[in-house]
């Protein structure tokens, strides 16, 4: 009897497993709200994250992300026309944190790394691309960061050996983005805030569309005024 129900036992177990990454990767809510929001646990916007605009903008939209997210893929898409749009005047700015989901996304830790080390060998932009790169060329294969980070003219040398050592030179700052996603109760990718001063931060948990985040960026914008 009990080696008749190990096969259906296992099954059980192997679809709860599956439904929970499932669960994990897929955006939740497609409606924004400040609900259950501590806003002190949301990290200030600093000059050591990647940011893409104006440093100073009044409007931030701050994105927690996986490069091996399908729907971060997506969502990366959306927020590049944001920034386009609305971005141009220095009025809105995008900020990319790590979040990767190493439960469901083996090499995920090991995207991060990489993109943390194209910033760090070559600066802001290069992070940028390296990281459209990652996200153009879903699912990654980690033996093409080389090739990678050559064609955008990072030294690839100096890449290779910062991604050798990424335990001692960047996964402290990817832990600490994941955690503070964590803190603030993210469960998936994309998870985003929109902030501007003063006021409570607006949540963004999945990957919403242009036009929905275009709706709520000009309602910030227009908060400002």
């Amino acid at each position: 009897m009990k080696s008749s129900l190990t096969i259906p036992i296992a099954i059980v177990v192997g679809g709860m497993m599956i439904a929970i990454a499932v669960y994990v990767a897929m955006p939740k809510k497609q409606s924004p709200s400040s609900d259950g929001i501590n806003a002190a646990l949301v990290r200030p916007v600093s000059a050591t994250d990647h940011i893409l605009g104006n440093p100073a903008a009044k409007v931030m939209i701050v994105e927690y992300s996986d490069f091996d997210c399908s729907y971060c893929k997506t969502f990366n898409d959306t927020l590049h026309q944001i920034i386009v749009d609305d971005g141009t005047q220095g009025q809105v700015a995008w900020v990319f944190r790590e979040f990767p989901l190493t439960e469901i996304h083996p090499n995920a830790l090991k995207h991060a790394e990489a993109a943390e080390c194209a910033a760090v060998v070559a600066g802001n932009t290069a992070f940028w691309n390296f990281g459209d790169t990652l996200f153009s060329n879903q699912p990654v294969d980690p033996s093409h960061y080389g090739s990678y980070a050559q064609s955008i003219g990072i030294n690839t040398d100096a890449f290779a050996t910062c991604f050798a050592n990424a335990g001692e030179t960047v996964d402290a700052r990817i832990q600490a983005d994941r955690q503070n996603a964590l803190d603030m109760g993210a469960q998936g990718t994309p998870y985003s805030l929109i902030l501007v001063p003063g006021q409570a931060p607006i949540v963004m948990n999945g990957g919403y569309s242009y036009e929905a985040v275009k709706q709520l960026v000009d309602q910030a914008l227009a908060s400002t005024k």
